[in-house]
C-alpha cells in the first residue's frame, strides 16, 4: 500500500483509493474510490482520471473492504474501565478493521438503564473514541418507564437478560416483564436484543466447578438456549415487537428461528467468531480464557452454525468482546465455575472469521456481508457497511493471503488475555480509514481521536 501525494491544484477529492480488488455491494470488482468531506463521492474504473490531494494505491495482494461494524461490544466504561475502556477498545477495533461499534449497556457503572446513565457514558467517552460509537440501552427489572427516554436519546435498541447477567446492577426480566417490555418496544418501533438462556434450565443443570471444560459445558446446556429462544419468539409473535437473538451458540435453534421468520415474526440472530472458530473438544483443562456464556460447543455444532450462515438463517457475525482483568479469569485455579465469562477478541474478529471462512469455500464478499453490511442494516445505519456513493468513507485495507500468530502482548486491548493467543490466523489488516481519516496502520494519524457518537436514525 503506497500513498503518493498529488498536486493540490484543481483537486476534486480529498483522497482517492485505487484497488485491483474491491468488495462492493454486488461483490468483488476493481475500481477507484473518491472521498470528499468524509463521504464516498465517486466509484469509478481503476484507471479513472480523478484528481485528489492524496492517493492510496493498494498493493496486488490487498483488498479494499468496507469498515467492519461490530454491534456487540462490552467497553465497560465508566466504572470498570480497568477491564477495557473507550480508548483501548476503539484503538483495538481500528487496528482490526472495525470502524463502528455499538456498546453494550452493562458492566459499566452506572448501567445504561435510564437517560441520565446514557449521558454519563457519553461524557466518559467524549473525545476518547478512535472510531464511531453508538449505544444500546438496557431493559431490566423495574425500568419499563425509562425505555422511552432512552429511545428518544438515540439508543439503537434495548438489551435484556432472561437469567442473571453476571452483575447485580443489571437484573434480568422474567417472562411477564419481558412481554410487557416488548409491548413498549413495539409501540416505540424499537428493537429488543436478548441474551437468551433460560434461568430454570440453567438452575437445574449440573453446577459448574473445577478445571474440566466438559463440566462447565454441561452447566449451560443447549436446552437452556433453545427454551429461551422459543420463549422470545412466541413473545415477539404475540406483541409484534422486533427481537434479536444475541450470540447464538446452540445450532439446535436454527430451525425454529427460520420457521418463525417464515411466519412473519420479526426476529434476527447473530453469532460470534469464537463459536465459529473453537470447539469444546479442544479447550484445555483450566483454559478459562475460553469461558463465555452461552458456551463454545462441539465441533459438529460449529459446522451447523456455519451452515446457518451460508443459508441466511444467521444474519451477522459480531464479537461479543467481553474482557476483564486477568485475575478475574482465575488462571491461578483454572476454575470455570468462578472465572469471569467472556472472550476478548475485538482486534481479531476479521482475521479469525476469514481463517475459518476460506477453508469452507466462502469469499471475502461473504465475510464483508456478515461483518459489515448486515450488522449495519440490522441497527439501521444507512451510511455504514458498504463501499457505496454517499456512504461514510469507512474503509479497511486487508491482505487475505498474509498471516500472523496472535501474541496478546502486541494487541491493543487493555489486558493481555485472549483465547486466540498463539493461534495462527489468515489475513492482516494493513490500514483502516474512518470517514476518510487514516486511523490505523503504517502512517496513520493517531494523535487525536476522530470517532463520533452515533444516534439511532441519524446515521
Amino acid at each position: 500500500m503506497v500513498e503518493p501525494v498529488s498536486p493540490t491544484s484543481g483537486v476534486g477529492f480529498d483522497v482517492v483509493f485505487r484497488a485491483r480488488r474491491l468488495i462492493g455491494p454486488n461483490g468483488e470488482t476493481s475500481g477507484s474510490v473518491g472521498v470528499r468531506d468524509g463521504r464516498i463521492a465517486a466509484i469509478e474504473a481503476l484507471d479513472a482520471d480523478l484528481d485528489a490531494a492524496r492517493e492510496v494505491e493498494l498493493a496486488d495482494d490487498e483488498v479494499l473492504l468496507p469498515g467492519m461494524v461490530d454491534t456487540h461490544v462490552h467497553v465497560n466504561d465508566p466504572g470498570r474501565a480497568e477491564w477495557e475502556g473507550f480508548p483501548t477498545a476503539t484503538r483495538a477495533a481500528a487496528e482490526g478493521g472495525i470502524t463502528t461499534i455499538v456498546d453494550m449497556p452493562l458492566n459499566c457503572l452506572p448501567p445504561t438503564i435510564d437517560a441520565g446513565a446514557l449521558q454519563v457514558k457519553r461524557k466518559a467517552a467524549q473525545d476518547r473514541v478512535h472510531i464511531d460509537v453508538g449505544f444500546w440501552g438496557g431493559a431490566v427489572h423495574g425500568n419499563l418507564a425509562e425505555l422511552r427516554g432512552l429511545h428518544e436519546d438515540g439508543v439503537f435498541g434495548f438489551k435484556c437478560f432472561l437469567l442473571h447477567s453476571g452483575v447485580d446492577e443489571f437484573p434480568p426480566l422474567d417472562a411477564t416483564e419481558m412481554e410487557e417490555a416488548l409491548r413498549t418496544v413495539a409501540a416505540l418501533d424499537a428493537m429488543m436484543i436478548v441474551h437468551a438462556e433460560d434461568s430454570d434450565a440453567v438452575e437445574h443443570a449440573p453446577s459448574a466447578h473445577g478445571e474440566d471444560y466438559g463440566d462447565f459445558l454441561a452447566s449451560r446446556p443447549r436446552g437452556a438456549e433453545n427454551v429461551a429462544i422459543a420463549q422470545v419468539i412466541e413473545a415477539a409473535r404475540r406483541t409484534g415487537a422486533r427481537v434479536h437473538i444475541l450470540h447464538l451458540s446452540s445450532s439446535d435453534a436454527l430451525a425454529m428461528i427460520a420457521s418463525a421468520r417464515a411466519d412473519g415474526v420479526r426476529v434476527t440472530v447473530e453469532t460470534c467468531p469464537h463459536y465459529l472458530s473453537f470447539t469444546s473438544e479442544e479447550i484445555p483443562d483450566g483454559g478459562t480464557q475460553f469461558k463465555c456464556c452461552p458456551p463454545i460447543r462441539e465441533a459438529a455444532n460449529r459446522e451447523q452454525l456455519w451452515r446457518g450462515l451460508a443459508d441466511g438463517t444467521i444474519d451477522c457475525i459480531v464479537s461479543d468482546h467481553s474482557p476483564c482483568t486477568p485475575d478475574l479469569k482465575r488462571f491461578d485455579t483454572g476454575d470455570f465455575g468462578v472465572a469471569w465469562g467472556g472472550v476478548s477478541s475485538l482486534q481479531l474478529g476479521l482475521s479469525a472469521i476469514w481463517t475459518q471462512a476460506r477453508i469452507r469455500g466462502h469469499s471475502l464478499a461473504d465475510v464483508a456481508r456478515w461483518m459489515s453490511s448486515r450488522p449495519a442494516e440490522f441497527v439501521g445505519m444507512r451510511r455504514k457497511g458498504a463501499i457505496a456513493v454517499g456512504n461514510d468513507a469507512d474503509l479497511c485495507v486487508f491482505a487475505p493471503d498474509d498471516a500472523y500468530v496472535v501474541d496478546v502482548g502486541r494487541l491493543h486491548h487493555r489486558n493481555p488475555v485472549s483465547a486466540y493467543h498463539g493461534r495462527a490466523l489468515a489475513g492482516v489488516v494493513r490500514g483502516t480509514w474512518l470517514r476518510g481519516h487514516h486511523i490505523a496502520g503504517p502512517g496513520a494519524d493517531t494523535s487525536s481521536p476522530y470517532g463520533e457518537f452515533l444516534h439511532r436514525g441519524e446515521v
